[in-house]
């Protein structure tokens, strides 16, 4: 009889455990890669042209006229905003979104990447 208790205090640490690590992974989704891109550099092949992140405002989710800064990067402003879950390949990002909580919402199990990586 005691040894059937054992069992039943292990499987349910073991069980407990396990939620508590699915609980970690689907918490991932909130919050979304993101790099900072200049919204007027889009190429259809390519996507946008990833910048500095310090061109994005920290605070700002890029998904309104508001959140966006101009800024004098090179001979020509740039319309520099946060893009969210994208496909990042050779500096260029695309296949993702500029709104932040469409980028949570689509979030799920586990995660994909992780933290901001702009020049």
């Amino acid at each position: 009889m005691a040894k059937t208790r054992r069992r039943l205090r292990s499987s349910t640490v073991v069980l407990g455990g396990l939620g508590v690590i699915a609980a970690a992974l689907t918490s991932c989704g909130s919050e979304p890669d993101r790099r900072c891109v200049d919204r007027d550099s889009y190429d259809t092949l390519n996507g946008y042209k990833i910048i500095a992140d310090k061109n994005c405002r920290s605070g700002s989710s890029g998904a309104s006229s508001a959140g966006r800064k101009k800024t004098g990067a090179g001979k020509r402003g740039s319309d520099a905003a946060w893009y969210y879950d994208a496909d990042v390949s050779g500096g260029w990002a695309d296949y993702g979104t500029f709104s932040r909580s469409e980028a949570v919402d689509r979030g799920g199990f586990g995660c994909s990447g992780s933290g901001s990586g702009g020049g």
